[in-house]
């Protein structure tokens, strides 16, 4: 009940942060700015915002390059840190982390009619995500896809409820 709630808070916040005209995009919060107002809003990305800081990858998210992220939550990630025996990002190597959250990160903003009308998507650490739909609800590699399109100035963010580990 408590993270249904959180994310229903969570679609809120996002619907104020993406709100504007599709035909014109006009300046606004890049991708790390549009994460860190949801994080403050609903404290479901400080474990995301952790780990792309650790792993060097802020500048290039908060740069003028489009860009689509599959976006895990703090539950995906405390999934992550019990299944591979770690309290949390900083017991993970600094390399590993970054493969990790490249493979979270397509070039171009795909919003989720592009994202399901693809066969794969070519991530920046130069693998393949699978989208799939079942049962009414949409997916990337099996992680389920909880709030799609999060417009961002320099892309947009789906937000999914696993890590996505590359080769697996």
């Amino acid at each position: 009940m408590r993270r249904m709630a959180i994310l229903i808070s969570l679609a809120a916040v996002l619907g104020l942060v993406a709100a504007g005209p599709v035909a014109a995009r006009q300046p606004g919060a890049t991708i790390v700015g549009t994460a860190i107002a949801v994080n403050k809003a609903t404290g479901e990305f400080d474990e995301l915002i952790a780990a792309v800081s650790r792993a060097g990858l802020v500048g290039t998210l908060d740069g003028n390059r489009q860009f689509t992220v599959f976006a895990p939550t703090d539950a995906a990630f405390a999934e992550l840190y019990a299944a591979l025996g770690v309290s949390g990002v900083n017991d993970i190597p600094v390399g590993t982390l970054r493969k990790v959250l490249l493979h979270h990160i397509a070039p171009g903003e795909r919003f989720s009619a592009d994202v399901l009308g693809a066969t794969r998507i070519r991530t920046l650490n130069r693998d393949f995500l699978t989208p799939s739909v079942a049962g009414g609800a949409a997916f990337i590699d099996g992680a389920r896809i909880l709030i799609p399109d999060v417009d961002a100035s320099n892309g947009v963010i789906h937000v999914i409820d696993h890590v996505l580990v590359p080769g697996t």
